[in-house]
C-alpha cells in the first residue's frame, strides 16, 4: 500500500513533490494511525484543507476534547501539523489550525510484518477502503442532485426566456478504469512505481494552482488474481437428486 489515509493533499506553499518515500515500520506509529477517529479527521484534513479541533468536531460530531486530544497525537507522529490561521477564517487569532503533512508513506510488505502489524493493518484497510466507498457514493449523490435540481429550473425558466442552462462540467468528473495484465512481481512493482511518479507530476504549490482546480481523490488497488479452484473429483461431488416427483432422501 502506497500512500495512507491523510498524504493525498496538494503540496502546499513551495514544498518539494520529489521526496523519498517513507516506510512506516514502527508498531506505535501504525496504531496511532489505524484509530478511526483519526481516519476520518485525516480524510477531513486532505478533502476541505486545514482546520481547527472546534471545526473537525463540528463536522464529525465528535467533542472538541476528543478532536484535540487525536490532533496532538496525529502530530506525535508527523501526520498533521499547525499551520498560520488561514486568512480567510473567521473566528479569534488564538485557534489553532492543522493540516495534514503530505508525504509518500509506504508501510512494510505483508512478509516482513509480524502478526500484531498485520492485524493493525487489516484494521486500517478495513476503514480506509469504506471511508473510500463512502466518499464516493456522497461525491455520486450530490451530483444527482446538482443534476435534478438543474433540470427544474430549466423547466421552470425555459418558458421565460427559451434557453437551457449549462450543466456542471464536473458532473462527468468519475473516470473509472478496471482491467487485468500479466506481470512478474518486479514488474508490478515498477508499475506502481511509475504511477506513484505519475501521480506527483500533477502535485503542486497552491500558489501555482489554477482557478476552477479541486482536490481530486485518486486510488490505486492492485492484486495478483485467486488461484482457480480445482474441480471436485467426481467421488467428492454431491449426489444427482432422485428423479421427477421422487421424495428426496
Amino acid at each position: 500500500m502506497a500512500q495512507e489515509p491523510g498524504s493525498e493533499p496538494l503540496v502546499r506553499r513551495g514544498e518539494e513533490t520529489s521526496r523519498g518515500p517513507t516506510e512506516l515500520s514502527d508498531l506505535a506509529t501504525l496504531k496511532a494511525l489505524a484509530h478511526p477517529r483519526r481516519q476520518r479527521m485525516l480524510q477531513h484534513l486532505t478533502v476541505h484543507g486545514p482546520a481547527t479541533s472546534a471545526t473537525l468536531a463540528r463536522a464529525l460530531g465528535l467533542n472538541t476534547g476528543a478532536t484535540s486530544y487525536h490532533l496532538r497525537e496525529l502530530a506525535r507522529y508527523r501526520f498533521v501539523e499547525e499551520v498560520d490561521r488561514p486568512a480567510e477564517a473567521g473566528g479569534h487569532g488564538r485557534e489553532r489550525w492543522w493540516r495534514a503533512v503530505p508525504g509518500d508513506r509506504r508501510f512494510p510488505p505483508r512478509s516482513r510484518q509480524s502478526p500484531e502489524m498485520r492485524l493493525v493493518m487489516d484494521e486500517l484497510n478495513h476503514h480506509a477502503y469504506a471511508a473510500d466507498l463512502e466518499l464516493f457514493e456522497q461525491m455520486q449523490m450530490q451530483m444527482q442532485m446538482q443534476m435534478q435540481a438543474q433540470a427544474q429550473r430549466q423547466l421552470r425558466t425555459r418558458g421565460v426566456d427559451g434557453e437551457v442552462g449549462e450543466a456542471d462540467p464536473w458532473v462527468d468528473a468519475f473516470p473509472y478504469s478496471r482491467g487485468s495484465i500479466r506481470l512478474t512481481l518486479p514488474e508490478l512493482r515498477a508499475f506502481f512505481e511509475e504511477y506513484i511518479a505519475l501521480l506527483n507530476r500533477y502535485k503542486r504549490p497552491e500558489a501555482d494552482t489554477p482557478p476552477g482546480a479541486r482536490t481530486v481523490l485518486t486510488r490505486f488497488l492492485a492484486f495478483p488474481a485467486p488461484d482457480a479452484v480445482p474441480d471436485t473429483a467426481p467421488e467428492n461431488r454431491p449426489a444427482p437428486h432422485d428423479r421427477p416427483g421422487s421424495e428426496p432422501s
